[in-house]
């Protein structure tokens, strides 16, 4: 038996550390990777640049220039083809299939100059070896730079992993226990104090407190946590002690998969960057015929191989289109940072190019403008309110319904906790339910539930017709035969349902509302958010139908969060999933909003035109450099280490524009 739990014990271990292992960050592996080239590279091209220009600049010759030229070969070497390996490789892999990318040019670039430094002792042509080498330490220092604002741009989003709690004190009997947080299994009960971290995902079993969820939804204002509440792990307990059954471990855990949204966002590639992709496929292969022409043409012209070399490498190391294929990635980067650290995770990359063209943004009701659960909104009693409500919250705390649980909550609001007995419990399907309280006869339900029993509605007539007028769920008390009052029961709006619609209202979005609920009840909420068409009477699967409808007259975003919300999610321009909903719905999402406030789709818009906006930008830049230096270099006006220091500048350029990115307020 020992055996067998060590053995359990060893999995489970072995499995955390797939998790841990999983999670590391990439991107600073990456940027690890690049730092240690950047480095060496440079430690080798620094002497090569003081033989280079002690002499020129100086006219100072540390050693004879058949030796100098040995030691710069020697000393290039490494730079090129150790230390730029994988440039080279990739480039002239590209250029044996035909297959055309940003390495490329600097492959054959820094490859030609450095066989100058061979072909310069058969007296061909002027040695150009050391430059090879200074151009590929340039184009390493811009790599860096790139790696670590890609660092930069999940920083926020790792932050999350960083800031978990390390240890978890869980129940085991009656005892507590101390344990690494990759030892907390499904099912544990963790015992979390004030001001510690919650150590994963759970329901409260016992304790009441306030959660600090910011880290997770952005919202600055604690939440209350009950029994039966949800918590999110490595989010902050604040003023009382909570019992928290674990229901989510490891990589099920809403942070991991937040992660794995945010990865899987820059990891996809937006119309617009394909579009930059197929530029490059084209310009790579024109500016090596740009190159060769320019090689050929200055050769013939100036009768100086060594010159026209120097132009022809010039050209292929000014052109490589660094800056062109970084534009659109890195906006997105540090888009989907600034998103994360908001609670928008957008989940595809692409929706942040379509949702500029949205015209038309649709929302599911429950659980979507409203909070999905249903409130007592009004009482109207005959005589006594608190009578009303502890007579019906007796029986309705032996159902499970949620208009039983609403009721049973608004006694409990206003401090009745201890309920009286109640014997032949019954519930009535689809009318209502029944039971003896004290020895009298007291039945709770619907309309038709009351004619059924013959019991008189004309003192409440008006009022029963008022509360259908507004859309309330009405639920009549009548005790022997008599009402003693009726209470209306809602879907409360989520808090923020009115400002945010107001906001795309003013914008000039075409809001629509679509639910399964009936025409009128339909209309009561809309009219309360402002939404001015109403879809309803729909059934589950139509939900889809509906939004291709709404399509043909132009883009449509859909806001929902159940699970037969999923296949509209899918079939909408842009799906936004509310994280608070079901995984199935948050899987089908293009945008997921992790508090589930409305008010994150206004931000969520607002942050999508403002990275479209930088990426073309970028990529305005990136054209207009190479738009001015192609012809300097044709022309024979830049030295080719000039020409690749232009190039790592425009890199850094279009890294720092994107990064201006984070000024916006959104």
């Amino acid at each position: 038996m020992d055996k067998e739990k060590m053995k359990e014990h060893d999995e489970l271990h072995h499995h955390n550390l797939e998790i841990d292992e999983e999670m590391e960050s990439s991107e600073e592996k990456e940027l690890i990777q690049w730092r240690r080239k950047l480095i060496w590279a440079w430690i080798l091209a620094i002497p090569i640049a003081l033989f280079m220009f002690s002499e020129r600049l100086f006219g100072i010759f540390l050693f004879n220039e058949q030796v100098t030229g040995i030691l710069i070969l020697i000393l290039a070497f490494p730079v090129i083809f150790i230390i730029g390996f994988g440039t080279i490789k990739g480039g002239l892999t590209g250029v044996s299939h035909f297959y055309f990318n940003m390495d490329s040019l600097i492959s054959l670039g820094t490859i030609i100059a450095y066989l100058t430094g061979i072909f310069s002792y058969f007296g061909f042509v002027k040695d150009y070896s050391g430059i090879s080498a200074m151009i590929m330490a340039f184009f390493i220092t811009g790599k860096y730079v790139e790696a670590l604002a890609r660092g930069k741009a999940t920083s926020e989003i790792r932050k999350l992993l960083e800031l978990g709690a390390k240890n978890a004190r869980i129940l085991r009997g009656k005892n507590e226990i101390e344990i690494p947080v990759s030892e907390i299994k499904f099912g544990d009960v963790m015992i979390v104090r004030p001001g510690e971290k919650i150590p994963t995902d759970g329901i409260v079993v016992r304790g009441e407190s306030s959660v600090d969820e910011s880290m997770i939804t952005g919202e600055s204002l604690p939440v209350d946590k009950i029994i039966k509440s949800n918590v999110i792990g490595a989010t902050i307990n604040q003023d009382g002690i909570l019992y928290v059954k674990a229901t989510k471990i490891g990589k099920d855990t809403f942070l991991a998969h937040i992660i794995n949204l945010i990865e899987e966002a820059q990891g996809t590639k937006i119309p617009i960057q394909k579009l930059a992709d197929r530029i490059t496929n084209i310009f790579v292969p024109a500016i090596l015929i740009i190159a060769i022409s320019s090689f050929a043409v200055w050769a013939v012209l100036s009768r100086d191989i060594s010159k026209a070399v120097g132009i022809g490498i010039s050209v292929l190391v000014i052109a490589c289109p660094c800056a062109l294929g970084l534009a659109t990635p890195i906006s997105l980067m540090v888009s989907s940072g600034m998103g994360a650290k908001r609670g928008i995770l957008i989940r595809k990359g692409e929706a942040i190019q379509t949702m500029k063209e949205v015209k038309t943004i649709v929302f599911d009701k429950t659980g979507t403008i409203t909070q999905g659960k249903p409130e007592v909104i009004r009482i109207y009693p005959e005589k006594s309110k608190e009578r009303i409500i502890e007579v019906s919250a007796s029986l309705e705390n032996l159902s499970e319904h949620p208009i039983a649980r609403a009721i049973v909550s608004e006694a409990e609001k206003i401090g009745i906790r201890n309920f009286k007995k109640v014997s032949g419990f019954k519930i009535l399907r689809g009318r209502g339910l029944e039971g003896d309280l004290s020895g009298k006869e007291v039945v709770i339900g619907n309309l038709d539930l009351m004619k059924e029993r013959g019991i008189s509605l004309e003192k409440f007539r008006d009022e029963i017709e008022e509360f259908g007028e507004r859309g309330y769920t009405t639920m009549i008390v009548a005790e022997n035969k008599k009402i003693l009052g009726i209470i209306g029961v809602a879907d409360a709006l989520k808090e923020d349902s009115i400002s945010a619609i107001k906001s795309l209202n003013e914008r000039g979005y075409r809001t629509v509302m679509i639910t399964g609920d009936n025409l009128k009840t339909a209309k009561t909420i809309a009219e309360k958010v402002g939404i001015k068409e109403v879809i309803a009477n729909v059934l589950p699967e139509d939900k889809e139908k509906k939004v291709i409808d709404l399509q043909r007259s132009g883009m449509v975003a859909f806001i929902g969060d159940g699970i037969n919300d999923a296949p509209a999610l899918k079939q909408a321009n842009v799906g936004i999933a509310i994280g608070t909903g079901t995984d199935i719905a948050i899987e089908s999402g293009d945008i997921v909003l992790a508090n589930g406030s409305l008010s994150n789709v206004v931000s969520a818009i607002n942050l999508s035109k403002a990275t479209f906006r930088k990426i073309k930008q970028n990529l305005f830049w990136a054209f207009a450099y190479n738009t001015i230096a192609i012809p300097l270099a044709i022309a024979g006006l830049l030295n080719p280490v000039v020409a690749e220091i232009a190039m790592a500048l425009s890199s850094i350029t279009v890294v720092s524009n994107a990064n201006l990115l984070r000024r916006n307020k959104i």
